[in-house]
């Protein structure tokens, strides 16, 4: 048995997942879950329904991540050989634009994606704020970092730069340089290449 299962749809936010699996270095199997008549083991493990849904087959017993931002850190503390974990300096960027882009990054880009947008006077409630503060917060990090935590890639750009690479493939965020350049230094990763290839092809056999 593999030491993961993976409960994925390649058109879902289980390609950030995959690609963090492969920057991991990580033993899994993936189980196709389809948008309808989900498996019962599947709901079994995520009674949401809802994927990337991961199942780690430890010593102590199976353990159950989901939630896309949290698999992707998971991963990095269950494989240190991989690199991916920040030192105590990059630690704060880290945490903080890991949970930047699955909060504010994430809600800006489904409003506007949705067509829904808070006026003025929610903005005080909005987790986000409004799109346009949402997206100068990043742009002024990512305008002065190669990775971002610095000079070296970890875990945090996974997360961040499949949101930041959806977001520029839909047109839902602005093809900024700083947005642009960091997407491609991401599309350059070997693991990134390897898990699309693996979504891409899966994506055209259900397009048959």
């Amino acid at each position: 048995m593999a030491d993961y299962t993976f409960y994925t749809h390649p058109m879902s936010r289980g390609q950030i997942a995959r690609w963090a699996l492969h920057e991991a270095g990580a033993d899994y199997e993936q189980a196709l879950v389809p948008w309808q008549d989900k498996p019962a083991g599947f709901l079994s493990a995520n009674p949401m329904g809802k994927v990337p849904t991961l199942v780690h087959h430890a010593e102590d017993g199976d353990r159950v991540v989901t939630e896309a931002a949290a698999i992707c850190l998971y991963l990095a503390e269950m494989h240190p050989e991989a690199g991916l974990l920040p030192n105590d300096a990059e630690m704060a960027d880290y945490y903080r634009w890991t949970f930047f882009a699955a909060g504010p990054v994430e809600q800006a880009i489904t409003s506007r994606n949705l067509k829904f947008e808070p006026s003025p006077e929610q903005e005080p409630i909005a987790g986000w704020g409004s799109f346009d503060r949402t997206i100068k917060t990043l742009d002024s990090h990512l305008a002065d970092a190669v990775w971002i935590c610095g000079d070296r890639f970890t875990m945090a750009d996974v997360y961040v730069g499949s949101a930041v690479d959806w977001g520029l493939n839909f047109g839902i965020l602005p093809p900024l340089p700083s947005f642009a350049a960091y997407a491609e230094r991401c599309q350059g990763r070997a693991p990134y290449k390897a898990a699309k290839a693996i979504d891409n092809a899966l994506i055209a056999e259900m397009k048959k």
